[in-house]
C-alpha cells in the first residue's frame, strides 16, 4: 500500500464548514495555506510596471493592440495566458508546502460584454486544466469573481470602465454576474479539488459606501444561484472596502460558508484581527484571510504566523509578477521594456516589429524555469522552518 504524504493527507474531499472549522472530506480540520495567481486572467498594470494609463486589463488590452495590430494581439493573449500558469507552477507550489490557491477572474475573460450571458467556451479551458493540475499536485482551488460585470469595486483592481462600481447601478450586471457564478458552479458541481467560490472580490471602497446596503442582498442572489445547481460547495464572501469591513455581515445567509477579510500593510498584531476572531465566534464559521502580501519578508513572517496563530485559513498574494523581490516568482524584465512604458506616459509608440518583439521577449520570460525564484519570500510565510 502506497503511504500518502504532505498534500496527499490533508486535500481530499470537499471543503466545508464545520463550526469555526474547515474540515476536508474526511472530516479532518484543515487550514488552507496558499498563494493567490494575480495578474494571469486579470491582468493589474502595477504587476507589468506600467503606469496608470496601462493600470488595468482593458487599458493594457488596448495598448498592445495598438501596438501590434488586433492579429498578433490576439496570439499574444493566448501565448501569455497559456504560459504565465503552467504545471510547473502548481507542481512547485505543491513541494513547498501550500495546499491551495485563489484564482482571481475577470469576468470579460469568460463571457462576451452584453446579454443574453454567452460564454467563450476555450476560455474555460483554462480554468479546467488549472483545476486538472491541481488534482494531481493536491492543491484546493478558490475560485475569486476579481473583476465582475460592470466592476464591484470602482477601481483598477476589477478592469473598471469608468472607476465606479456599475455592478450596482445596472440591473444587467447583476443578472451576468448571478449567471456567471450559476455556470461556474453547475460545471464544477462535482469537482471536490474546488474548495469554494469567492463571490465578489474587495466591493465597495467607502467612497462608494452609498451603495453598502445592496452587498449582503446581492451575496444572497448569487449564493441562491449556486445552490440551485451546487449543494456541496464552500460559499466565501469578502467584506466592503477592500474585504476590511465587515459590518455588512448582519445575516448568516448560508450553512456552509466562510468569511473573508484582506490585510495589507497594517500592523500584524491581534488586536488588528479583533473585529474578524469576534464574527468567527458570533457565528460560528471560520475565516480566511484571503489576500495579504506586497511587504517585506520581515512583514510575512509577523503576520502569516499571527493568521497561525489564530488557526486562520490564508492567501500570499500575488506568485508570479515582473522584476519584483517580494514575491515568490520574479518575472525578468525585458532589456527595453522602458520604451513600452514610455509610449503609454505619452511618448513615440515603437514600431509594430520592435513593440513585437518587446513583448515577445516577455512571454519568453513567463514560464517558471525561466523567472527568478525567491525562496527566502516563501520561507518567510510559513516560519523559519519552511512550509516542508
Amino acid at each position: 500500500m502506497t503511504e500518502l504524504r504532505g498534500n496527499e493527507l490533508e486535500v481530499i474531499g470537499f471543503v466545508r464548514a464545520e463550526g469555526r472549522k474547515l474540515v476536508n472530506g474526511e472530516g479532518r480540520e484543515i487550514l488552507l495555506r496558499g498563494v493567490g495567481l494575480g495578474n494571469w486572467l486579470l491582468p493589474e498594470g502595477y504587476m507589468w510596471k506600467f503606469p496608470e494609463q496601462g493600470d488595468r486589463p482593458r487599458r493594457i488590452e488596448g495598448f498592445v493592440e495598438r501596438l501590434v495590430g488586433s492579429e498578433k494581439a490576439a496570439q499574444f493573449w493566448e501565448l501569455y495566458y497559456e504560459r504565465y500558469i503552467m504545471e510547473a507552477d502548481i507542481e512547485r507550489m505543491a513541494a513547498e508546502g501550500f495546499n491551495s490557491i485563489r484564482v482571481p477572474i475577470n469576468a470579460r475573460f469568460l463571457i462576451e460584454d452584453g446579454e443574453p450571458l454567452t460564454i467563450k467556451p476555450h476560455r474555460l479551458d483554462y480554468l479546467d486544466r488549472l483545476i486538472g493540475w491541481c488534482s494531481v499536485h493536491r492543491l484546493y482551488v478558490i475560485l475569486d469573481l476579481h473583476g465582475a460585470p460592470g466592476g464591484q469595486t470602482g477601481t483598477n483592481i476589477d478592469d473598471s470602465e469608468r472607476d465606479h462600481p456599475d455592478l450596482f447601478t445596472d440591473e444587467k450586471n447583476k443578472r451576468l454576474t448571478v449567471g456567471l457564478w450559476r455556470m461556474l458552479a453547475d460545471r464544477y458541481k462535482d469537482e471536490w479539488i474546488v474548495a469554494g467560490y469567492d463571490l465578489l472580490n474587495e466591493p465597495l471602497p467607502d467612497w462608494f459606501a452609498a451603495y453598502n446596503d445592496q452587498m449582503l442582498p446581492l451575496y444572497q442572489e448569487i449564493a441562491g444561484a449556486i445552490r440551485e445547481v451546487d449543494t456541496r460547495h464552500l460559499i466565501i464572501l469578502e467584506g466592503v472596502h477592500w474585504a476590511t469591513d465587515w459590518s455588512i455581515f448582519t445575516e448568516k445567509i448560508d450553512d456552509n460558508l466562510m468569511l473573508q477579510f484582506h490585510k495589507y500593510w497594517s500592523t500584524p498584531d491581534t488586536d488588528s484581527l479583533r473585529p474578524y476572531l469576534d464574527k468567527r465566534e458570533q457565528w460560528d464559521v471560520p475565516i480566511f484571510m484571503g489576500e495579504g502580501g506586497e511587504n517585506n519578508t520581515e512583514w510575512y513572517e509577523a503576520a502569516f504566523q499571527l493568521f497561525e496563530a489564530h488557526n486562520i485559513s490564508w492567501n500570499f498574494w500575488p506568485w508570479k509578477k515582473m522584476d519584483t523581490g517580494n514575491s515568490p516568482c520574479s518575472i525578468n524584465k525585458p532589456d527595453d521594456w522602458h520604451v513600452l512604458v514610455q509610449a503609454l506616459e505619452g511618448g513615440d509608440c515603437p514600431d509594430a516589429a520592435v513593440a513585437e518583439r518587446i513583448l515577445w521577449d516577455m512571454l519568453d520570460n513567463l514560464p517558471l524555469d525561466r523567472c527568478t525564484y525567491h525562496e527566502h519570500v516563501v520561507r518567510s510565510l510559513f516560519g523559519s522552518g519552511g512550509g516542508r
